[in-house]
């Protein structure tokens, strides 16, 4: 029996149809958070797309959710996204009643102020290597620290002042969450991730936070082509925020706006979009706003106008956005905008720049692991072969053809 429990503990086998129940019976926990491949009616609610009803069942999904996720469930690991999911979630969002604190316990740890502190310092290291290497760099670990460090602290005990600054850096952390799982092309469980973090903002009476996280749904839902659901998260984000809008916040959700806009083709909305973020951002207060959208200034607006420049094909507005945006300190948002920079000269004809500044790109993100980089520097590659054989491009391919990120690049593009 030791042997077999050694087995199951390195991966080389998994429990059978006997022992498998037995376990999930012992541990109070489904298959799928026990890394098993047995279906259940509990491991199959994994895999829906639902906005939880009340706090408990928040606390009892996203508990869920990490620990299939830990244990790298593969149905969850694979699953798609849901298009209904974005409208039920914002829609749920935009007509809930008062926000709700969980059930009082009388189990359970004791949680207090010092308890949240200590999470929202630990996300905020799992945020800077995520903005360093990018999404699938540090996220096994930073679930590891969500499943075993603070789901405890969830179902424990607290007061409903605890409880509401625990919900919000919980929120915020399953953001973070939500955000590397995107940037690891996880997209069906990013969503997940970013439901329940809308939840749990929602019950920390947080709306700021919360249209924070309807408008990194709207990102997502643009990266993957849903660009009408995606215009319409933005929209619900700025409505939904109203009441407690800041200029910061107003402008970033303008500007994903815009950029679902930009790949519609709608080229007057888009400026118009534009626009309302830069007026916006014109009239912000850094103490007034919240301390996780101060990133948001000139320079990242000036990187979303270059990817709306660039979709819409206004290719010098797409440079000059793009010159404008190097802030030389996050460095993967460095490579989205220095490879949508490259795409920009090519489609303005130059395609010797266009190398140029792609091989600056691949050297910058050398220590990026991030799918999502991998899939700009592919649309790159197709265009850049869409753009005929010259030899600035052969010569480039010469020079780039041992980079990771090309190598990784080579899946994605039909030669």
């Amino acid at each position: 029996m030791k042997r077999r429990i050694a087995s199951w503990e390195n991966g080389h086998s998994v429990p059978d149809d006997f022992y498998g129940p037995l376990l999930c019976e012992a541990f109070g926990l489904g298959a799928a958070e026990l890394g098993l491949h047995h279906e259940s009616g509990r491991d199959a609610s994994l895999l829906d797309v639902t906005y939880p009803a009340s706090p408990d069942d928040a606390i009892e999904a996203v508990g869920q959710l990490w620990r299939a996720d830990l244990n790298r469930y593969e149905p969850l690991l694979q699953a798609e996204p849901s298009e209904p999911a974005w409208n039920e979630a914002s829609l749920r969002w935009l007509v809930a009643p008062e926000p709700a604190i969980p059930r009082q316990r009388t189990g359970g740890t004791r949680v207090g102020l010092g308890d949240v502190a200590a999470i929202k310092t630990t996300a905020d290291m799992f945020a800077e290597l995520d903005d360093r290497f990018g999404g699938d760099h540090a996220r096994h670990a930073t679930i590891q620290y969500l499943s075993t460090e603070v789901a405890p602290l969830l179902r424990g005990q607290y007061t409903e002042q605890v409880g509401r600054a625990l919900f919000s850096t919980v929120a915020e952390a399953t953001l973070l969450a939500g955000w590397m799982s995107y940037d690891a092309c996880r997209h069906g469980l990013a969503q997940r991730y970013f439901l329940q973090a809308l939840r749990l903002a929602q019950d920390a009476n947080d709306r700021r936070l919360a249209g924070s996280i309807l408008s990194a749904m709207s990102h997502q839902a643009t990266f993957l082509g849903r660009y009408t659901e995606a215009a319409t998260l933005a929209r619900a984000a700025l409505m939904g925020i109203s009441p407690v809008a800041t200029p910061t916040l107003r402008a970033q959700f303008h500007a994903m706006e815009a950029r679902a806009l930009a790949r519609t083709g709608d080229v007057r909305a888009c400026e118009a979009a534009l626009h309302a973020a830069t007026k916006a951002l014109e009239s912000r207060n850094n103490d007034d706003e919240p301390e996780w959208i101060s990133y948001f200034d000139e320079v990242e607006l000036a990187a979303e106008a270059a990817h709306c420049f660039r979709d819409v094909d206004s290719a010098r507005q797409a440079v000059t956005h793009a010159e404008n945006a190097m802030s030389g300190s996050h460095v993967r948002s460095d490579f989205f905008v220095t490879m949508v920079l490259a795409d920009a000269h090519l489609r303005a004809g130059d395609v010797e720049e266009a190398c140029r500044v792609a091989l600056d790109a691949l050297d910058l993100g050398e220590q990026l692991k991030s799918a999502r980089c991998v899939s700009y520097l592919a649309e790159f590659r197709q265009n850049l072969s869409a753009a005929g054989r010259s030899t600035e491009a052969r010569t480039f391919t010469d020079q780039v053809r041992e980079h990771r990120l090309w190598i990784a690049s080579d899946s994605h593009v039909s030669v």
